[in-house]
């Protein structure tokens, strides 16, 4: 500011240091006045510019940056072309991403192959993120560890085993285990896979685990249920000297409400501000809730919600709801249900879980009225759905609305699968259909949800010696819980249901879950 002229050398040096150091709206001022004074701009400081429009979302602003680039001439430039890709991949523009990689594609190195995966990866568009790995070992192009690390985050968001196995190959081929960016991956796609073990087992092979390998083997375990586990991982990270996060408290907080370890919970939210400095947000507020939600503790939680310094978030409340269902509490389900529609007033699914308790308790007219109130306010009901895995190809199932080459004997497969079941013990939980109708009517409902289907399939499809994992968009009912450890025992089956809330590990009868969840 005190220098009486300024050239492009320092205007370029103020704006490159404000965007290094996250300054971005400062480093999009400082670009806007430059070009005000007449200074011209040089590929430098537009690769400055870019990341800073990328980092704040700032998509029209990019988008003149991208003209100005085109105009002055750099747009053909690597470093320039880079910036763009990962500009618009940072902005989930894909589309856009993908004609400017298209349009320099003979100027693009493996930063902008990786930005492209990168953005395919945040876009959940795993298939497209493959691709772009194929077609950049088919252009001879080295990838590195942030290739390696985008394309397994990819493949653990997806819960796609098959290929992060193959990636996990190619990253023992290319002798990338040793670096702790893509060793921490590795352990988070496991775990979000429903490999516990082999999540375990990775991280045991890292000489020196960062503090995002440490929080992906306590997510791992939170989501399995497992939250001595858990428990005892934090406890060994903070003797190895790791400072806990955020994240590693609402992991932690989730794997007690999944294990019912509701003193050891209370205990750890109590003392993570004091112990180890880290302020509870609404989230954790929101795990407490679930954690003594889950234990039927409805007062506590309700006493717990009342003193809190905030509103509960979305989360906070649909878990305090959940649970007034299971333990049958009408009353503050119904307070429940309208903090929640306040919130999230497009969820059916609030309307439809108040619903399914009234059905319970037979009371016809609140399922009527909360079915008109749906149908008038032109709610959609989020239909449940599973999938699974088998080779390169995903098969996915819904309760009635699907197709299959092999349906016909998916359907006698599943049958078969329900008499054997019968026989030793299952009764179908016709209490589940909130629909007003016969016991032969909703058993007949209840067989095809989705996980059965699913099962039925890879039971058929799948090697004996190998675990069939089904993922699953909803939270999976009390019927299909019963029915699947029973096929899990007659199969002689590791059947692994990874559903909205969790992860279940059926084998010989029993869920890893305890029948908590």
């Amino acid at each position: 500011e005190e220098m009486p002229y300024k050239d492009e050398v320092s205007w370029t040096s103020m704006i490159h240091g404000y965007a290094k150091n996250g300054n971005f709206e400062e480093a999009l001022l400082g670009f806007k006045n430059m070009l005000l004074e007449g200074i011209l701009t040089d590929n430098y400081v537009l690769c400055s510019v870019l990341t800073a429009c990328g980092s704040t979302k700032a998509c029209g602003f990019g988008k003149g940056v991208h003209s100005i680039a085109v105009k002055v001439g750099f747009v053909e430039e690597t470093a320039v072309g880079n910036a763009l890709v990962d500009m618009y991949s940072k902005m989930c523009d894909m589309d856009s991403a993908s004609k400017v990689f298209g349009n320099n594609s003979k100027c693009m190195n493996i930063v902008s192959y990786t930005s492209l995966i990168d953005g395919f990866a945040e876009a959940d568009q795993i298939d497209r993120a493959l691709g772009t790995f194929v077609e950049l070992r088919r252009q001879d192009v080295e990838p590195n560890e942030f290739t390696f690390s985008s394309l397994v985050k990819a493949c653990a968001n997806q819960a796609a085993l098959e290929q992060g196995s193959q990636l996990h190959a190619q990253v023992i081929k290319m002798n990338f285990t040793v670096d702790p960016v893509v060793s921490s991956a590795l352990v988070f796609m496991y775990g979000k896979c429903g490999l516990a073990e082999q999540s375990a087992r990775m991280f045991d092979r890292i000489k020196n685990p960062t503090e995002f390998a440490w929080n992906s083997l306590l997510g791992g375990y939170s989501q399995h249920g497992f939250g001595k586990e858990a428990i005892e991982v934090f406890k060994r990270m903070v003797k190895e000297g790791i400072k806990p996060n955020a994240i590693t408290f609402i992991n932690l907080l989730m794997g007690c409400s999944h294990s019912g370890l509701v003193a050891e919970g209370l205990n750890i939210f109590k003392c993570m501000e004091g112990a180890y400095g880290v302020a509870p947000t609404e989230q954790h507020y929101a795990c407490v809730i679930d954690l003594l939600s889950r234990a039927g503790k409805l007062k506590e939680a309700e006493e717990f919600i009342n003193e809190m310094p905030f509103e509960p978030n979305a989360f906070g409340w649909c878990s305090y709801l959940g649970a007034c269902r299971i333990h049958t509490d009408t009353v503050r389900a119904e307070i429940a249900a309208k903090k929640l529609m306040k919130i999230e007033p497009g969820n059916s699914a609030v309307h439809i879980l108040l619903s399914n308790m009234y059905a319970k308790e037979r009371q016809w007219e609140g399922v009527s009225s909360l079915r008109k109130m749906i149908k008038d306010s032109n709610l959609k009901k989020l239909p449940g759905y599973s999938w699974v895995d088998i080779g390169n190809k995903t098969h996915v199932f819904g309760a009635d609305d699907w197709s299959h080459p092999q349906q016909a004997e998916i359907y006698e497969k599943l049958a078969g699968l329900l008499d054997e079941i019968k026989k030793i013990g299952y009764i179908p939980q016709s209490d589940v259909i909130s629909i007003d109708t016969d016991d032969m009517t909703k058993e007949k409902m209840l067989s095809r949800h989705s996980e059965k289907i699913a099962i039925a399939f890879a039971v058929m499809n799948l090697p004996s010696w190998k675990p069939v994992i089904i993922k699953k968009n909803l939270r999976t009912c009390i019927d299909c819980h019963l029915a699947i450890k029973l096929m899990a025992k007659v199969t002689g089956r590791n059947i692994i249901v990874r559903d909205s809330s969790r992860f279940h590990h059926f084998a010989d009868g029993s869920c890893s879950c305890g029948d908590y969840w």
